[in-house]
């Protein structure tokens, strides 16, 4: 029986640099790239689209069975999203869907009914996979595990500059409170917590520009000797 393709998990909380990485990575080794965030932010769109009750487990594991979802890489904006055939690259990354999608992801049912598709992501020649619990529960046998952090402060900042870049209205004290509180629901749900695995290497981005955090991840997968 052949070797299942290797992994890169990379976990840890939004605003870390962690989605950037990834997807410099997926390009650099020429591997596939499953944002799982994406996919909870995709549903949580869903959800509220359609009026759901994001407190109603069954509905909302109804929904994740049934999602019609499609990522399109390679494209010169980026990986764009597709539900049922229409774009929501833009919606799914708003501040709603984002708080949204952390309580949707706090649902063990809908935890379960995306558990295998996030699995079937992983084909030859390998898969770089970005999320929460890559190296925890979807991919334990992942041979390099990263989890990046850093404090909430910081990633408020980086998404206030990015919000203003875009002309958006926004308040960086509401940002910061927004982020304290959905790291806490993440970390504290009872499945799939918000933590580094056992044998995850934990690096702190706090300081570091996003070229200092790739050359350090890129160093780890060359000693792991996963690049060409």
């Amino acid at each position: 029986m052949a070797a299942p393709a290797p992994v890169i998990a990379v976990d840890g909380p939004s605003g870390t640099g962690k989605g950037t990485v990834c997807l410099r990575l997926a390009e650099v080794l020429g591997w596939h790239l499953l944002d799982s965030g994406a996919i909870y932010r995709v549903l949580a769109h869903a959800a509220l689209a359609r009026g759901l009750d994001l407190e109603d487990p069954a509905a909302l594991a109804g929904a994740a069975r049934s999602l019609n979802l499609e990522f399109l890489a390679g494209r010169a904006e980026g990986v764009l999203v597709l539900l049922d055939g229409q774009d929501v690259t833009h919606a799914i990354r708003t501040e709603v869907a984002g708080n949204a999608a952390s309580r949707v992801a706090a649902v063990p049912s809908v935890r379960a009914a995306l558990l295998e598709r996030q699995r079937a992501c992983r084909r030859a020649p390998g898969l770089v996979a970005d999320g929460r619990d890559m190296g925890t529960v979807v991919f334990p046998d992942a041979e390099l595990k990263v989890f990046l952090t850093a404090s909430a402060e910081e990633r408020a900042q980086r998404r206030y500059k990015q919000l203003k870049g875009k002309g958006a209205g926004v308040s960086l004290p509401a940002l910061i409170k927004d982020i304290t509180e959905r790291d806490e629901r993440d970390r504290a749900r009872s499945v799939s917590p918000l933590v580094p695995a056992p044998d995850a290497r934990v690096l702190d981005t706090t300081h570091m520009d996003i070229e200092a955090v790739f050359d350090m991840v890129m160093g780890m997968v060359r000693e792991r000797g996963l690049s060409r």
